[in-house]
């Protein structure tokens, strides 16, 4: 489009902001059940440069890699019925309902991260969104409350009631480490990330099988359901995170299978994330990996969000001695999966992954190593600030 060409052309960037994607190792829907998470960023981001406009209420931002403009008035902000633009008036809401220091600005953003690859793409937007803000206008909000507004923005305007892992991770990751993070109190703890000889392979299965949102949902309030239930007992229970094991069998005959299996999944789940963050400061990397594929078999059998996609990679590595550690990574149903693969076997599986995900999908299989890296960072004048 001409307009946006130009709009391009003529931009001068006061400041841009590089906002990272995140994966996680291991600790998939414990976040919104106050649990145990260990994820970090990674060295794929998303890119905004910003300017001021010297108008009141009047914003334009581009999206380079929708080539769309989306016009704003700060005085009327409300949902959208494009998704994508939904990720930005939830941040620009937010912020309204604690500062009114956000006046007219542009923005471009220009997206390195795949959409739907179970990456993060929304939380890179928001944050690196509300980051920019936040230093482009002097809000004087700390990083904490850039993530939480972001997560806040997510539930009220896109409606996806996620938890506070993906933009925790974005904001909060350093270079080589990832973050053991307790959602419930939002203390962590960073780990030097060392898995030599091993690599971090993502695998894409670019299919996004349209029950994500609503089956991401549908789990949230399946483990409020059981909560409710035990906590009429135990008054102590606020989440899953407060139940164990024992507990949960004690009230075996209240719940249904799907409940009880949902339930059980969570309680595992966060024990191996807490094993899995010793087995890493001890660099058993052997140990670590078996944990992961313990992990994705408790989310396709137990936790019901994987998809034949998935667990065809999954069931895929296990015939290869070079990798230890295998699982579908995000909300499910999609997106990619997360591999801990020896470094000089990494182009030879990738050939042979793709071939037999080709022959037995007919899908192009796309893939990319990854690093982990820190969070969302302000570049001024060619410099970096954190």
């Amino acid at each position: 489009m001409v307009i946006n060409q130009s709009f391009v052309k003529d931009f001068k960037s006061e400041l841009v902001v590089d906002s990272p994607g995140r994966i996680n190792f291991i600790g998939e829907h414990t976040d919104y059940n106050n649990g145990f998470v260990l994820p970090t960023a990674i060295d794929k981001k998303i890119v905004f440069s910003f300017q001021k406009n010297d108008s009141e209420h009047m914003c334009k931002i581009y999206s380079s890699t929708y080539d769309e403009m989306l016009d704003i008035n700060l005085s009327k902000l409300e949902p959208s019925e494009k998704e994508w633009e939904n990720y930005i008036l939830g941040v620009l809401s937010e912020i309204s309902k604690i500062s009114d220091g956000v006046k007219g600005f542009d923005c471009i953003v220009d997206s390195q991260l795949p959409i739907g690859a179970g990456i993060s793409s929304s939380a890179a937007l928001e944050c690196g969104l509300a980051y920019g803000l936040n230093e482009l206008f002097n809000l004087n909000l700390s990083k904490i409350e850039l993530v939480e507004l972001s997560q806040r923005a997510e539930h009220s305007y896109v409606g996806t009631k996620c938890g506070i892992m993906d933009q925790f991770a974005s904001v909060m990751s350093e270079d080589k480490k990832v973050i053991l993070l307790d959602c419930r109190s939002k203390h962590y703890r960073l780990i030097e990330a060392n898995f030599e000889p091993y690599k971090i392979l993502l695998l894409n299965t670019n299919v996004s099988h349209n029950l994500a949102s609503s089956e991401y949902n549908t789990r949230r309030e399946e483990c409020e359901k059981v909560k409710e239930i035990i906590s009429k007992t135990y008054n102590k229970v606020k989440s899953l995170r407060e139940v164990t094991k024992s507990m949960l069998d004690e009230f075996r005959n209240k719940l249904t299978d799907v409940l009880y299996r949902r339930a059980y999944y969570v309680i595992e789940e966060n024990n191996r994330v807490l094993q899995a963050s010793e087995l890493l400061e001890k660099e058993d990397v052997q140990g670590f990996g078996k944990l992961m594929y313990q992990s994705h078999r408790g989310l396709q059998h137990l936790y019901e969000v994987s998809c034949p996609e998935l667990d065809f990679l999954v069931d895929f590595s296990e015939d290869y001695n070079e990798i230890v550690g295998s699982r579908m990574m995000g909300g499910g149903f999609g997106g990619c999966t997360i591999n801990l693969i020896h470094a000089d076997r990494v182009n030879d599986y990738i050939l042979n992954v793709k071939k037999a995900y080709r022959k037995e999908f007919d899908i192009e299989l796309t893939s990319f190593v990854t690093v982990p890296s820190h969070g969302t960072i302000i570049r001024t004048n060619g410099t970096k600030k954190h």
